[in-house]
Formats: structure tokens, sequence, C-alpha cells
């Protein structure tokens, strides 16, 4: 899969967020995107996945070349693109069992052999991410802890085996046990497959359990600079400073 993001701008209200976005991802590879609060991650993931607080005043997000804007967010989803939420919501009355059944059941439709051993998928891939068996029966994210709807995030995508996720902060509020168990996840789909990530950080930590392939720093609603993981250790030992002042536009280091 490959996401082309073109100049694209966006306003929540009469608040200009995104300024001409450009931006390259694909399967097969891990993206980190950094950037002071503000500049407009964690809006560029929601416009991505039609959030309808957002409207879009310019540009595309395509995906193998056709532009998503227009479609609809299970749309989206269908293509194989998986959002890992910030503040995941919770879900009164629905089950996590239930949830998920559904789920894998609009995902893997044609493929019958998937479906017939989703309940022994389910709990293996609970066993792995170290969550209780019991959590089966329970509403979702109902009552449960921050670490603990970070794992569920992260149940669901092993589950749903998407092309593509973007994880927006998934790191947030995370000790170090639990921050570990989520890069596991990150890291198997990784290895097995072609899957590829947008991983939103303020941080260096979870980089230093997922090994991002390229980082971009976002400022102002713009992509600013794109580089290798060096680029992080830059950001740990100057801050923002060199990108507020213009030094971004020097080659990095």
């Amino acid at each position: 899969m490959k996401i082309e993001i073109r100049d694209l701008s966006a306003r929540i209200g009469e608040n200009q967020i995104l300024n001409g976005v450009d931006l390259e991802l694909e399967s097969g590879k891990i993206h980190a995107l950094m950037g002071p609060n503000g500049s407009g991650k964690s809006t560029l993931s929601n416009v991505v996945f039609g959030h309808p607080a957002y409207e879009v005043t310019g540009g595309e997000v395509l995906v193998d070349g056709e532009n998503i804007l227009e479609m609809e967010t299970d749309e989206r989803a269908r293509l194989g693109l998986f959002l890992a939420f910030q503040y995941p919501v919770e879900i009164p009355g629905v089950t996590v069992g239930r949830f998920l059944k559904r789920a894998h059941e609009i995902r893997f439709e044609d493929d019958t052999d998937r479906t017939r051993g989703f309940v022994k998928t389910l709990r293996s891939n609970m066993d792995f991410m170290e969550i209780d068996q019991a959590f089966i029966n329970r509403y979702l994210n109902e009552g449960f802890s921050g670490g603990e709807k970070k794992r569920m995030e992260i149940l669901q995508m092993l589950t749903l085996e998407p092309d593509f996720a973007i994880l927006d902060e998934t790191d947030s509020g995370l000790d170090i046990d639990a921050l570990k168990v989520v890069a596991k996840g990150v890291n198997r789909l990784r290895a097995e497959s072609s899957f590829g990530a947008l991983i939103i950080t303020h941080y260096q930590r979870i980089l230093d359990h997922i090994k991002p392939d390229v980082v971009h720093i976002m400022y102002q609603g713009r992509v600013v600079t794109s580089g290798g993981p060096e680029l992080v250790h830059q950001l740990e030992a100057e801050g923002y400073d060199w990108i507020k002042e213009g030094r971004h536009e020097q080659p990095a280091g």
C-alpha cells in the first residue's frame, strides 16, 4: 500500500491547522512523526480517517492512486487502513469479543478459513498481548485503565492485520512494561507481513522499541524535514529550537 498526502490543508472551525502537508508513506516501512505541541500531528491522523469535525480546505490523500477524502471512514478501513486512537473511546454494551468478531468478519469476509478460526486466533493474540481472557466478555474499553486501552488497540490491530496503521501517541501514559508489550505487537506485524505504520509521538522511548525507517518532523501544519533515525537523536539533544529557527533547511546533524 502506498499513501501519498499532497498539499493537504484542513481546519476545525475557523482554526486552520494543516497548511499544505506533503508526505509519502508505504507498507513495509515504519515512519515516525514528531513535532511540537499544536503542530498538527493528531489533526493529520483525524483528517486521513475522515473525522467529521475537520474540514479539508485543500489537497488530497491518495491510497494506491485513489483519493480517499470523499470516502466514509469505514470505506477507508476496508482498504486496509487502521487508526490507533490517542484516547480510545469506551463502547458500553458491546463486548470485546463481539466487537472484534464482527470487525474480523468484515475485514476477511471472503476468507472462510480465517473467519472460522477467529476464536482461536483471538485467544492466541490476547495471550501474546498479555491480556486476561476474561476481557473477551467485558464491554469495550469500559472501566479499562489507560494501559489496558492501549493494549486493546494493538489487539484490534493484530486481529484485523491492516496494511498500514497510524498510531496516534499510543505511548502516551504507558509505563515501561506496557510500552514493551505494545511495541511487541507492532513488531510482530512488521516481522510477519508487509505491514507499515506512522507512529505519532513526542518521545524517543517508543522508538527505542519500534525502530523507524524514516522520521518526519512537523511544524506549523507542515512536514518541514524528513530523514533517518538520527533526527530523533537530534531532537533529544536540541529540542525543537533548530526547527523553529529554520535550521532544518540545512542537512540534519
